[in-house]
């Protein structure tokens, strides 16, 4: 892969504070700017900008991947395979409620990978994903 370039996203929540456990607390997120309507998060090299507009938020719809009901709009980050085990058991021990629990998709097939899928809480669906071999994320 070429040098890393980190991506700027910005999204809907409904609460800054809850927010701001979310992911500085739980997911160890670095705080940077904020004020009472956004914060900013280093979300693994990327900046992640919360905007407060509870008026945007709309669950997302889901479409069939390897048998499982995924949300279409979704984000997340791809982590090292150890790193990707340490935050799913981290995130059961919290009692995180996933939308899809962690698993192993595409076994044993091109593209296999480690992944899980939960909400944050205004209901935004996050994807962590892991490759044992990097060489398969754009697989075909």
């Amino acid at each position: 892969m070429s040098q890393f370039k980190p991506f700027h996203l910005a999204f809907p929540i409904r609460d800054i504070e809850e927010t701001r456990k979310f992911y500085g607390d739980l997911l160890g997120c670095d705080i940077g700017r904020s004020t009472e309507k956004w914060i900013d998060f280093n979300f693994f090299g990327h900046q992640l900008s919360a905007h407060v507009k509870p008026e945007e938020l709309n669950l997302a719809k889901a479409n069939e991947v390897d048998g499982k009901n995924v949300p279409v709009r979704h984000f997340g980050a791809i982590l090292p395979w150890e790193e990707w085990h340490a935050l799913a058991d981290k995130l059961k021990d919290h009692g995180m409620e996933f939308v899809i629990e962690p698993y192993i998709r595409f076994k044993g097939e091109v593209g296999e990978q480690a992944t899980m899928f939960f909400l944050d809480p205004s209901g935004n669906a996050l994807e962590f994903k892991s490759f044992q071999d990097q060489g398969q994320i754009f697989a075909k």
